[in-house]
């Protein structure tokens, strides 16, 4: 028989009216989830040179200054960095291996994380504070304050600039996570939460709420000065929100039942209802495959762009949120601590624990 689902179930933000499953303060699932709910110097020494092209020397010199990842990228290899959410710091972890690479002290309570360029952004929701991460030397570079409850992130495509949704005053904050300064605020709406930006960088969709009535459409044509232009009313309550890399849907997870409804980004219509597992579920894309888990079931789902199901795997229950990149998929366990890493078709490749309870996670580059 399903249990009924607490109107007070943890999902990937905690925070207010939102409490951990008894089955899951003492580590992992005492149980599966019911059956029936299972339906991303050269060293070498020589003589100086004793004629330099002076101009070829300043051309390669502007080009170092101009993309230093893009020549950095072979030296750098991607970790998951996780929230260690009730012992202050993260966790490194290599993909490959599913071992803790190392630890990084961090503010109390960190909650979410999310990777802008090359800072990882965490926040910590109970304090009002937001982290800025070097992500390349897993170095803290900032701690911003003046947050009331700040919530998720989302990265514009330039790198610079991160949008913080701060669900006690209403609004959505920019940060320049380059100066490690808050540049730009808007209203859009109490309980702003759960955030997705278009490709291109110019809006942003925010879900007012764990179990959103309504989700707030914001200009961001200028990253310094977001405006809100409409709000929608989803055919649900809304809890994840999700634009896909082609730019021509926004997927949106429900708080209150078990589907997915896929907006066409251009005329704000639905155009597509999935079958989902329990919710809430949170959602993250590679191409044109869809990662949805569902932390109350315990399942990752992979979807095609079209709305299709095409595989279902197994992780722990309190798996709740879910990010993805360069073919690697993480979903960490809320109240459990646990990671899971999957490859790019779902499949699951390492489950370890790596702390008391694991909120959030994100992919990042480290030297």
């Amino acid at each position: 028989m399903r249990p009924a689902a607490p109107s007070t179930w943890p999902c990937a933000g905690g925070g207010s009216g939102e409490s951990i499953p008894p089955r899951l303060r003492l580590g992992w699932p005492s149980r599966s989830p019911p059956r029936r709910a299972f339906l991303s110097d050269l060293r070498r020494r020589g003589g100086r040179t004793s004629c330099v092209d002076r101009r070829a020397f300043l051309l390669g010199a502007a080009s170092l200054a101009l993309a230093p990842r893009a020549l950095a990228g072979t030296r750098l290899r991607p970790l998951a960095l996780v929230t260690a959410d009730l012992e202050a710091r993260l966790v490194a972890v290599d993909l490959a291996t599913g071992r803790v690479h190392r630890y990084l002290p961090t503010e109390p309570k960190p909650r979410s994380i999310e990777s802008v360029g090359d800072t990882a952004v965490v926040a910590h929701s109970e304090l009002g504070v937001v982290t800025l991460v070097r992500a390349a030397t897993l170095t803290v570079t900032h701690v911003l304050h003046g947050f009331g409850e700040p919530r998720y992130t989302a990265g514009h495509p330039d790198g610079r600039h991160a949008f913080v949704t701060d669900a006690a005053r209403g609004e959505v904050v920019a940060v320049d996570v380059l100066r490690g300064r808050v540049v730009g605020r808007a209203d859009v709406g109490a309980r702003a939460r759960h955030v997705t930006i278009d490709p291109t960088g110019r809006r942003l969709w925010i879900a007012l709420g764990s179990k959103a009535a309504e989700v707030a459409i914001v200009d961001v044509t200028r990253p310094t000065r977001p405006r809100l232009v409409r709000l929608l009313r989803p055919p649900f309550l809304a809890h994840d929100v999700a634009w896909a890399p082609d730019g021509r849907t926004v997927w949106v997870s429900s708080g209150d039942r078990n589907t997915l409804a896929l907006y066409r980004a251009r005329t704000l219509e639905v155009v597509a209802r999935s079958p989902a597992d329990w919710p809430p579920q949170h959602v993250t894309f590679r191409g044109a495959r869809a990662y949805v888990t569902s932390g109350w079931t315990g399942s990752l789902r992979v979807y095609g762009s079209d709305g299709r199901s095409l595989r279902r795997t197994i992780v722990p229950v309190g798996s709740y949120n879910v990010q993805q990149a360069d073919g690697w998929v993480v979903t960490p366990g809320l109240g459990t601590g646990s990671l899971c890493i999957l490859d790019r078709g779902g499949r699951l490749l390492h489950r370890e624990r790596i702390a008391r309870s694991s909120h959030d996670a994100c992919i990042v580059h480290v030297r």
